[in-house]
This record gives structure tokens, C-alpha cells and sequence, in this order.
């Protein structure tokens, strides 16, 4: 028989069965039991793992929403297309639709001209039409006669002035609105960014409102902080001159800021015309 089973300071003998209170005694724990605990002044993390550098928090990104591209202007070929067919109808309707199609005409160019040339067609078929219906072989012979002329003249005439109701070169202005909104969207940036300031001066500095020339997650929509952007910054703003830039550098030295444009332009002495451009850009933040 093995006696060191039998004795007392055995730890834990062969065929005693296992205690899980013995090893909490001894600081021992189970894969799943309570996580130890960092000593004090030590960060507890992986290997190689240090605390992140605090910085200003990031925006979420948004997801991408559907775009709904514009309708596809219609190409060359098809407006060639349509400004034959158009062209064509006083020709295959033997001149009786020379009066639609340049009423179609005088709408779609909006001319008062053409409605006049459509309002003549209309009334030189009226007159057809009466001469035909008469029952005399005279006014039957003048009325075909008149028909004929309408349907020559009429065809002509669509021909030749087939380029200027279907131009090749219609008129887009997608980007100029596109551009619209964007300086839109920019102004209001801008009056959402003074009334932040306005509001609570200490959040603005904070996003760095004013401020280009540093590193910020905040849009202002383009505005300058008179009272501390740096000599380079304010040059760029609309009707300032190097002169300029130095005298308000200067007086802002001197006095600590500026309260307005306004206050800028007096002690900058700063011409009056140049006021209006600057003050859709500038703001004074103490």
C-alpha cells in the first residue's frame, strides 16, 4: 500500500475525487469562471494592443441610396428621325395637315410666328374645302388648283424650317441647376454653422468652425474665422488683397479680434465694396 496517499500534506490524492473549491482557494479558475483581473497601473488587452489616441468621434456613413439617373436625352439620330416625320406630314397628307403640323411647331418653339404661318395653312384648307363642297366645275378647278399650291407650299415650307423647330443642339441646363443647388446647400451650411456659434461658441471651436487650414470632420460651407485663421486663409477670401490681409492681421494683433464685418472693415480700413463679398464668408469667433 502507498503510504504518501495516506498522507496529510499530500495536496490532492490519486484517488480522492476533484474539488473546484480547492483550486478557487488557489487562485485557480476555470476556462469559463471569472476573468482575472489586470494588476493595477497595467491596461489588460491582447498582445501588442494599446489604448486608441482620442480624437473626435467619426461620423457614421450613411448608406449609399439608390441614384435615379436622369432620363437619356434623345440622340442625333433620333431627333433626325422625328424632324423628317414632322417635315413629312404636310407631303402625305396631300397638304391637309400642313395647319396641325406647324401648330405642333409654334408650340414646341413657343413662336408666335409660327402659330401665324399654322393659323394661314388652317385657312387656305378652309378655303379648299368651301370651293370643293360648292358643286361648280369653276371653284372645283380653283379649289384643286389652291389644294395642289397648299400641298407644295406646305411641304416646302415644313423642309426648310425643319432645323430651326428640331435643332440639333437642344438646350440642357442639368448642370447649371446642378450647380444652383450646391451653392444653395452650401448657404444654408453656412447659416446652420453661424447659429451653432451663435448659440454655443465653446461647440464651435470645438468642430473648428472657420478654421480650413486644420483637420475637422465638421462642414461649415466655406466659412473663414476672421479672428483666427491664419494670413494664407484669409487671402482666399473673395475681394481680399495681400495689403488687406495684413493690415486686418495687424489690427487683430493689436485689439485681440474683431466682433463683426462691419467693426473689420472700419479698423481694417477696408474698402466698402469689398464688405458684402466678404461677410457671406467671414465669422468672428472670441
Amino acid at each position: 500500500m502507498n503510504q504518501r496517499a495516506d498522507r496529510p500534506d499530500d495536496p490532492v490524492p490519486h484517488h480522492r475525487p476533484h474539488d473546484p473549491r480547492a483550486d478557487h482557494a488557489r487562485g485557480h479558475f476555470p476556462p469559463h469562471g471569472p476573468a482575472p483581473r489586470p494588476a493595477p497601473g497595467r491596461t489588460f488587452g491582447p498582445p501588442g494592443w494599446r489604448p486608441p489616441f482620442p480624437g473626435p468621434p467619426v461620423p457614421p456613413v450613411p448608406p449609399l441610396a439608390p441614384v435615379r439617373p436622369h432620363p437619356p436625352a434623345p440622340g442625333p439620330s433620333q431627333e433626325t428621325a422625328r424632324s423628317v416625320v414632322w417635315a413629312a406630314v404636310p407631303f402625305v397628307t396631300l397638304g391637309y395637315g400642313t395647319p396641325f403640323s406647324f401648330c405642333y411647331a409654334a408650340v414646341r418653339r413657343r413662336s408666335w410666328s409660327l402659330g401665324a404661318v399654322a393659323a394661314g395653312y388652317g385657312l387656305g384648307t378652309a378655303t379648299v374645302l368651301t370651293l370643293l363642297q360648292v358643286g361648280n366645275p369653276v371653284f372645283a378647278v380653283i379649289g384643286t388648283f389652291l389644294a395642289i399650291l397648299l400641298w407644295i407650299a406646305g411641304t416646302g415650307h415644313a423642309f426648310a424650317v425643319r432645323s430651326s423647330v428640331f435643332p440639333r443642339d437642344i438646350p440642357r441646363n442639368r448642370r447649371n441647376q446642378h450647380a444652383i443647388e450646391v451653392a444653395k446647400y452650401r448657404r444654408s451650411l453656412r447659416e446652420e454653422a453661424r447659429a451653432l456659434a451663435a448659440e454655443d461658441p465653446a461647440l464651435a471651436r470645438e468642430l473648428r468652425i472657420g478654421r480650413p487650414d486644420v483637420p475637422r470632420t465638421y462642414d461649415d460651407g466655406g466659412l473663414v474665422d476672421v479672428n483666427h485663421a491664419p494670413p494664407e486663409i484669409l487671402a482666399a477670401l473673395p475681394g481680399m488683397t495681400p495689403e488687406m490681409v495684413e493690415r486686418v492681421v495687424r489690427r487683430r494683433e493689436e485689439q485681440g479680434g474683431f466682433m463683426s464685418a462691419e467693426e473689420m472693415a472700419v479698423d481694417a480700413d477696408l474698402p466698402p465694396d469689398a464688405l458684402p463679398q466678404m461677410a457671406e464668408y467671414t465669422i468672428f469667433l472670441r
